[in-house]
């Protein structure tokens, strides 16, 4: 059992979102759905709480209210092996609705930040090169979506 459960909170749409982010990366599946009672507050055919692993980490969205929104305050990262698994995630995630923020950061149409990334951008950073680290920052902070062979060249300072 995952010890910490990150719940995303819905208002309505939460049976899109299911299928929506159980189609994003391998190893993700749908674990257990709740339905409202005849108590409420919700109607009884209406998904109140629904859990699934998204690349084997665990989620649960909760069909509330308008009371919360989702704000980039809180991202998810998701460490892309390519720039091939980048584009695809960049590509799904700000279509229908989505929106493209800056430095690999993007809304997804239901309003959760996310940031999708490579562990190659977070070596260049790491480096103790420091012309090459503020090459990298300059370069990446001009960035929508990040491009790992851009990133590459200004690193090496081409």
């Amino acid at each position: 059992m995952q010890k910490i459960v990150t719940y995303l909170w819905f208002d309505g749409r939460i049976e899109e979102a299911l299928q929506f982010y159980t189609s994003l990366l391998p190893d993700s599946r749908v674990l257990d759905i709740t339905n409202y009672s005849e108590a409420g507050p919700g109607r009884p055919d209406e998904i109140m709480f629904a859990a699934f692993e998204m690349a084997g980490q665990r989620f649960t969205l909760v069909n509330g209210n308008s009371f919360f929104k989702p704000n980039a305050s809180m991202s998810l990262c998701i460490n892309c092996e390519d720039q091939a698994e980048i584009d695809r995630l960049w590509e799904m995630m700000t279509t229908n609705g989505g929106a493209a923020s800056v430095a690999g950061w993007l809304t997804d149409r239901f309003g959760v930040s996310w940031q999708i990334t490579s562990p190659r951008l977070q070596a260049m950073l790491s480096s103790d090169d420091n012309a090459a680290v503020l090459r990298v920052t300059e370069a990446f902070m001009q960035m929508h979506k990040i491009d790992i062979a851009e990133l590459e060249r200004a690193f090496r300072g081409e």
